[in-house]
């Protein structure tokens, strides 16, 4: 009887295309994580290299965005490369998404609207709310690296200026627009204490670098981008991606000058480790 019963819930919710549990779980996996680090690294990258770990959750959304017509299929290749970013960002403007959240990088709301049906997404990356620490703006998840890094160094951190501030410094170009960006005060610090913050937040996710007057028209300072944050706006994101990648993220497309940290992980691998 019971085998029965089992048989025609199955019959019904195929005649009302409704998937059964046996089905919704043969969905693929894709890694939001493996996803947002593709997303950063790949666009930097000189050659169409896959960023490892990511190919089989970038083909999800590649496969995903080409049966939308956003995406040839050239192009469906598991590198989260420049066309793949245009195509998400066009995904992105279509659900009504504008500016800074139409950028191509995926969110957790468009990347499991994306998926519908096709795949399901673990390891969901959020920015969460976004509130004031330190007299400057940040998201949750960025308050929480920061006092991380607070806590390892047995110190108070100075925000000079935080995020979702477009517009607000012109020597910026435009990181500061979106989450997941700080520049820390380092005054009256010694050359050793500037790095040993920067490798702090470095080991917290944060791709971190001492910034110099030489480099800019700036004052010393460190400059903070907290890896794999889905606001990021779109310089923040190729800063991301040059740090992965070895360099310091500047115009000049220079050395990483900032202290070696190995692995170089986000906020999520930190709590995991």
């Amino acid at each position: 009887m019971f085998t029965k019963i089992i048989a025609l819930a199955a019959a019904v919710a195929a005649s009302l295309s409704v998937a059964t549990p046996a089905q919704a779980a043969a969905l693929p996996l894709v890694n939001m994580e493996a996803v947002l680090k593709a997303a950063q690294i790949d666009p930097r990258r000189p050659d169409t290299a896959l960023t490892p770990g990511s190919k089989d959750s970038v083909l999800g959304v590649e496969r995903a965005l080409a049966a939308k017509g956003l995406l040839d299929a050239q192009y469906v290749d598991g590198h989260f490369g420049t066309s793949t970013i245009s195509a998400y960002a066009a995904y992105q403007r279509s659900l009504g998404y504008t500016g800074i959240d139409a950028s191509g990088l995926p969110g957790p709301t468009s990347l499991k609207s994306l998926g519908d049906a096709r795949y399901t997404v673990d390891h969901v990356v959020t920015a969460g709310a976004k509130i004031t620490y330190h007299g400057g703006l940040m998201n949750a998840r960025t308050k929480a690296m920061l006092i991380a890094a607070e806590g390892a160094l047995g110190r108070s951190l100075t925000v000079s200026q935080g995020s979702y501030n477009p517009g607000g410094d012109p020597t910026s170009a435009g990181t500061h627009d979106g989450g997941g960006v700080l520049d820390i005060s380092v005054d009256g610090m010694t050359a050793a204490t500037r790095t040993t913050i920067a490798r702090e937040l470095r080991e917290v996710g944060f791709a971190a670098w001492v910034r110099t007057p030489s480099q800019g028209d700036w004052p010393f300072h460190i400059h903070a981008v907290a890896l794999a944050d889905p606001d990021q706006s779109t310089q923040a994101q190729h800063q991301s991606g040059d740090y992965y990648l070895g360099f310091n993220g500047l115009a000049n497309h220079a050395a990483d000058d900032g202290p070696a940290v190995t692995p170089k992980q986000t906020w999520e691998e930190f709590q995991r480790s």
